[in-house]
């Protein structure tokens, strides 16, 4: 009886079967911009007491990683998108335990994290993903009339939440990441361009007003000096131009793993933020162009799967975590 129950659940579970869309060229690029991430990590914590601590950190997120990308390969995605309501709440109170009991601790002017022993968990980037797939779910079911006004505003009201929520932490650059990809998806669904038009002269005049009544002061500090570091370069810009000193010393070919004694040694933040500093100058342009290249493949790549997608949903979120990966890039 139990060899009976065995074999049927074998034969229930056929790996074949769930491993036949299975992309096996995007897994190799993303398991290669991995190991880069855990060498390039080991390298910026070198001079760490603690260093270990975050090349094991890194590791157990890409492990955890593997294992939910395998458990998500035997459930049919539609069912996941079926439960975009769910998802959406659980969205909503991962976010508003940050944002309304101040959950976490205080960094760099933003109160984003929730702590779990030694961890430190940023739920808005759990978030991204089910933002993602909500979305796209969203869209699908009001492709055939996204550019009426009143789905329109509904479509707004459903990313603004989340948005308002992250704002209110604050957060300003994974708020600006959401905006990204909602434009990406809204796009792909065939939004009008005048209302897209008609969002980009609402921004021209919102900016003014968030500048003056809603960014705090260290956000107003951190734009104007990306613009130009040299107003602080003491302060505030002194992440900049320490980086930029630090990518500029690499030159060609880099100094060579664990040898980027600049970056080491004056760029805060290095192991994280800052972490192209470290491979600027190691590994060179020659080594930063190729990571580069490796990231723009699996946009591409991304984007291949959802023009050959068999439904609007899984277009959209491949277009979703596209657009998600080259803010990640860029920003």
């Amino acid at each position: 009886m139990i060899l009976k129950k065995y074999f049927e659940l074998k034969k229930s579970f056929d790996l074949k079967k769930y491993m036949k869309n299975f992309d096996i060229f995007l897994f190799i690029l993303v398991i290669l911009v991995s190991i880069c991430g855990i060498v390039m990590i080991s390298s910026a914590t070198s001079n760490f007491t603690n260093s270990r601590r975050y090349i094991t950190i890194q590791s157990l997120s890409i492990i955890i990683g593997l294992v939910l990308m395998f458990i998500t390969i035997c459930i049919d995605y539609r069912n996941i998108g079926h439960a975009y309501k769910f998802i959406y709440v659980f969205n909503f109170l991962l976010l508003a335990a940050v944002s309304l009991f101040g959950t976490g601790k205080e960094q760099w002017g933003a109160q984003r994290w929730i702590q779990i022993g030694s961890i430190g968990i940023q739920p808005s980037e759990i978030v991204k993903i089910g933002f993602i797939i909500t979305l796209a779910k969203f869209l699908e079911s009001i492709k055939d009339n996204v550019n009426q006004v009143k789905y329109l505003l509904a479509t707004l009201a459903y990313i603004g939440v989340p948005i308002v929520l992250v704002m209110a932490q604050p957060d300003l650059g994974t708020a600006l990441a959401f905006v990204f990809i909602s434009i990406a998806m809204l796009y792909i669904c065939g939004i009008d361009y005048r209302y897209i038009l008609a969002g980009v002269l609402s921004c021209a005049i919102f900016i003014p007003l968030a500048w003056q009544y809603l960014l705090k002061e260290y956000q107003k500090n951190r734009i104007l000096v990306f613009i130009n570091p040299d107003l602080d370069p003491m302060g505030a810009g002194y992440h900049v131009l320490q980086s930029k000193i630090s990518v500029g010393s690499g030159g060609l070919f880099g100094k060579g793993l664990f040898k980027g004694a600049y970056a080491q040694n004056f760029v805060p933040e290095k192991h994280t933020d800052f972490i192209f500093t470290i491979i600027a100058e190691e590994l060179g342009f020659i080594g930063s162009a190729i990571i580069l290249l490796l990231l723009l493949v699996i946009v591409l790549r991304c984007i291949s799967i959802a023009k050959s997608a068999k439904d609007y949903f899984g277009s959209y979120v491949c277009v979703g975590v596209a657009s998600m990966i080259i803010f990640q890039i860029f920003v």
